[in-house]
């Protein structure tokens, strides 16, 4: 990329200063201020050093970074923000009622400022030198940048030489502009917020949803005290092939993750190839990546946000923050209480999109506990004021550092148990029993409120790795997987459901729920899942009952049909055996039925000290620690 070295002398009528340049904004106007570390400070100061002299001007902004000296109580008269989405520079004067928000989808904006409905009469921007044809680049933020410079009767650009060259759809012609004022100043900075752990556990849920060949969007959302989780995600990425992104911002994270190969956009159905953004925030160092890097296409908001444009990507996967979530689904993002600390964003445009995506995935995460530590994220109804981003008939996934909840197309109950079982222990009981309460379960589940406390459930968790490659995930059983337990013991032979039971038996509902409402201290049960469209499917189950008076415990497990004979069942057992050895056990027993071949040499080759007997049929196993 080459700049034309002579461009101050070839457009010297166009020039002026920051002074000079404001100095022809007026009283009442509408000015648009540039997004995230693209906003022109230079011209931002000259603006606010006229508060005297001017009142009423409305500030227009989306997201920005840097000061925002024109946020201020004592300067509300003179400057009105008016934001799309709060950023932290002017969310304190926002919050005291000092400032504006206007909630809106992101992808709408654009046909906003094009239509007229909201006319701009003044665009700060920044942009970079132009080259010899007389073009500038936008840089690193086109968004809805290029639409408010479009559509504002008046455009002042800082040109700035460290703003980088972007390619896609960046080019702006040099007498579209009105005034320039040269600057040369580092372009503003924002270092990723450093993750704790339990943004790097919701991150590696979320992670484990994200396939080979995946079209990803990271959102903008954050969560005060656990930052921008989604671009944690890019940390557990690295083993991935062919990952693609159409996202609205990319930060530093995206760097380690190309370099790795992670990154191709070989699979992508649209701008194969090409990661598209449409603004990014990040270090000098990911502004020097992206400089005239053909790898990178910046497009503007009303293509990146378009829901039919995200749709057409095959496995398009969305990433987005909430603050709260009722136990409906009802995602709340852009506030808490009343109070406005974000917005809508791309939230929407990225979930309606994903879902529509053949083998998409619109995924909603967010921690469990509030920044105190105090009170759960995940409620029986949203706190007063609060805002429904993302209604309760368009929700997909819910994830928490307690693991993954999936919502779609299930009834009010099925949310109920699912997100219980991902909130934090300590809120589950007292959600089952508002639940309860609420009419949303049936009374006679009452009984097993205590049930949602899961001890351990890290020492629960294992992989097994089959021998045609695929993983089987192996947790502690949860209530959500009643309707996964119907469908594995209504799908088993009846040589398998006589091997386990010794009976041909017949399942009840209520037998259904003595499955999965268990209370994890004397009776520890198992799943083996693997991943499919509706949510997981059980493949196997191994469970132990504690006989207190002796500390021996009943084992035994099932594992389904299509899946004998690969070695799950003698993994399950050892696991089981782990677990048991961890909570002081002193051995297992079980009774097998003489015709069980398979299950005998699972006992006799566990490594145990074992002892049989046989009677009338049945052998009875002892196996000591």
């Amino acid at each position: 990329m080459e700049y034309d070295s002579n461009w101050q002398e070839r457009y010297k009528d166009m020039l002026a200063t920051p002074k000079r340049a404001l100095s022809h904004l007026r009283a009442g106007q509408r000015v648009f201020i540039g997004t995230g570390c693209g906003a022109p400070q230079d011209l931002i100061t000259a603006m606010t050093k006229r508060a005297g002299q001017l009142a009423n001007v409305e500030v227009i902004q989306l997201i920005t970074k840097g000061s925002a000296p024109y946020a201020e109580k004592r300067l509300s008269e003179c400057f009105a923000i008016n934001a799309f989405f709060i950023s932290s520079n002017v969310r304190h004067v926002i919050q005291e009622g000092f400032g504006d928000y206007t909630p809106i989808l992101m992808s709408d904006i654009p046909d906003l400022l094009d239509t007229g409905i909201l006319p701009i009469d003044v665009a700060l921007i920044q942009v970079t030198p132009p080259d010899k044809t007389g073009k500038v680049s936008l840089g690193i933020s086109v968004d809805i940048v290029r639409s408010a410079a479009d559509n504002a009767s008046l455009v002042i650009a800082e040109v700035n030489p460290n703003m980088p060259w972007t390619h896609g759809d960046t080019l702006v012609d040099v007498y579209d502009l009105d005034i320039l004022v040269p600057v040369d100043h580092p372009i503003l900075e924002r270092e990723v917020d450093p993750p704790n752990e339990i943004s790097r556990k919701i991150a590696r849920e979320v992670s484990a949803l994200i396939p080979n060949g995946a079209t990803i969007e990271l959102g903008l959302g954050r969560v005060p005290g656990y930052g921008r989780i989604p671009q944690v995600v890019m940390e557990y990425l690295h083993d991935r092939k062919d990952i693609g992104f159409h996202t609205e911002m990319i930060s530093d994270t995206i760097m380690p993750l190309i370099e790795s190969g992670a990154v191709t956009g070989a699979r992508k159905t649209i701008d194969r190839g090409k990661i598209t953004a449409s603004f990014c925030m990040g270090t000098k160092k990911l502004y020097e990546f992206i400089h005239d890097n053909h790898l990178f296409s910046f497009r503007p908001t009303e293509y990146i946000n378009d829901p039919a444009v995200i749709g057409k990507q095959k496995r398009m996967v969305a990433v987005n923050m909430a603050l709260e979530v009722d136990l409906t689904g009802q995602i709340c993002s852009d506030s808490v209480g009343g109070q406005f600390y974000s917005g809508i964003g791309g939230q929407i445009d990225f979930n309606r999109g994903a879902a529509k995506s053949e083998r998409g995935r619109a995924i909603i995460c967010m921690p469990s506990l509030d920044e105190f530590g105090t009170r759960s994220r995940i409620v029986t109804t949203l706190q007063p004021g609060s805002g429904v981003v993302i209604t309760r008939g368009t929700v997909h996934y819910v994830v928490t550092e307690y693991g993954v909840a999936y919502l779609h197309g299930k009834s009010i109950q099925e949310r109920v148990m699912a997100l219980i079982s991902i909130a934090h222990p300590d809120f589950r009981e007292q959600l089952f029993a508002e639940a309860v309460e609420a009419k949303y379960l049936r009374p006679d589940l009452a009984r097993f409120g205590s049930r949602f406390i899961v001890p351990g459930e890290e020492r629960m968790r294992a992989s097994y790795l089959m021998p045609e490659g695929i993983n089987v995930d192996i947790r502690s059983i949860r209530p959500t997987d009643e309707p996964h337990m119907r469908d594995l013991v209504y799908n088993l032979s009846q040589e398998t459901i006589f091997y386990r039971f010794m009976n041909h038996q017949r399942f009840t509902h209520r037998h259904i729920q003595d499955f999965v409402y268990i209370d994890h201290r004397r009776d520890v049960c198992i799943v083996g899942t693997i991943p499919e469209a509706h949510g997981d499917q059980i493949i196997a189950v191994g469970r132990y009952y504690l006989n207190e008076s002796t500390n021996m415990a009943e084992v035994a497990f099932i594992v389904r049909d299509n899946w004998q004979s690969k070695g799950l069942g003698s993994f399950f057992f050892q696991h089981l055996i782990k677990i048991a050895k961890g909570n002081g056990i002193a051995g297992f027993t079980a009774e097998v039925l003489r015709d069980n071949r398979r299950m005998q040499n699972v006992f006799n080759h566990s490594g145990l000290k074992v002892s049989s007997k046989i009677e009338e049929g049945v052998y009875s196993f002892e196996m000591e620690f």
